[in-house]
């Protein structure tokens, strides 16, 4: 399947399923492109290095509908089947996320549905929950509400902080992001009533 990868900043998600990409880690995928909308996002670099064609689509000042309508015209032409949100700091209009329905995935740093949106690094410091952890779900019209594919946990200690806690959280990311979107890509989801279920081999 042709992949696309969207990112706002440094990338290391996509740094992740590079990777894992290159130990034969998900062999149905093909990372065929990156989409930016931020100029100095070093995801750009790292498409550079590993020789995947980049596009920058700038937001600011953009209507929603304009931005989105420029990217579907570049997945379209490149014939993208999934579409792989790493670190990707806009929320995508209801027209586009039909266009892809159970097609696109994001990576979220909490155990969702606990802290969505943002900040979940500071709103799980201040509630002092036990543990924290990451999710890969489906994307759907609201914010971090998709259909969850995995998680993963780590406690979080009383002297934690944002940082540490990113800290903690983010090596987790890079495992199971690349797990997902194999899943995805070998046809092991199905969604049923909100929920997934992952097929045996």
């Amino acid at each position: 399947m042709e992949v696309a990868v969207l990112a706002s900043g440094r990338g290391s998600n996509f740094q992740s399923i590079i990777d894992a990409s290159s130990r034969g880690e998900i062999p149905n995928a093909n990372i065929k492109l990156l989409i930016v909308n931020e100029k100095n996002a070093y995801a750009i670099e790292r498409a550079k290095k590993h020789n995947i064609p980049h596009y920058l689509i700038e937001s600011k000042n953009k209507k929603r509908s304009d931005f989105d309508l420029e990217m579907l015209e570049i997945l379209h032409e490149n014939r993208i089947d999934i579409i792989v949100l790493a670190g990707f700091m806009r929320i995508l209009s209801t027209h586009f996320v039909n266009k892809y329905k159970n097609k696109i995935i994001n990576i979220h740093p909490s155990l969702l549905p606990l802290f969505p949106g943002a900040h979940a690094h500071r709103e799980t410091i201040k509630a002092g929950v036990s543990e924290s952890g990451c999710t890969v779900h489906f994307v759907d019209d609201g914010v971090d509400t998709g259909p969850i594919i995995i998680q993963k946990s780590v406690p979080v200690n009383r002297n934690d902080t944002e940082e540490t806690l990113a800290n903690k959280i983010l090596p987790l990311e890079h495992q199971i992001f690349p797990k997902a979107l194999d899943l995805l890509t070998s046809r092991k989801l199905k969604i049923n009533k909100g929920k997934v279920t992952i097929e045996a081999d």
